[in-house]
């Protein structure tokens, strides 16, 4: 195999369970509430083999991982659709990365199911 074969990169946080304060109802603004948030980061045209087997060489997934953290808990939010352009926002930041979906789903607020928004920004 060539050395300058490249295909296409995307990154998955998948699952990533933490609480947030979210939410216009009475005890939405008082406690925080389970959320669950799934990110892919498009990356684009990428060498197959970074040139060296060296995390300089790529985005450290750890970084999207600290951004949705520190995003879903820097205050409340009034608006899933708020917090989930934020995330969006905040990932397209992330060196090299060219496009974005991210669902953020809110685990408890019906006892029957789960209410989750879902945005795609950038290229893809």
């Amino acid at each position: 195999m060539s050395s300058a074969a490249t295909g296409q990169r995307t990154i998955f946080l998948t699952g990533l369970r933490l609480n947030a304060h979210l939410g216009i109802l009475d005890h939405e603004r008082t406690a925080a509430q389970p959320i669950r948030v799934d990110a892919e980061l498009n990356l684009g045209t990428q060498p197959l083999l970074p040139a060296r087997d060296d995390i300089a060489e790529v985005l450290d997934y750890r970084l999207a991982r600290e951004a949705i953290i520190a995003t879903c808990t820097a205050g409340h939010t009034d608006l899933l659709e708020r917090l989930t352009g934020l995330l969006a926002q905040n990932l397209l930041t992330l060196p090299g990365v060219r496009g974005v979906r991210v669902t953020v789903a809110k685990l408890a607020i019906f006892d029957d199911c789960e209410v989750a928004i879902r945005l795609e920004a950038g290229q893809w």
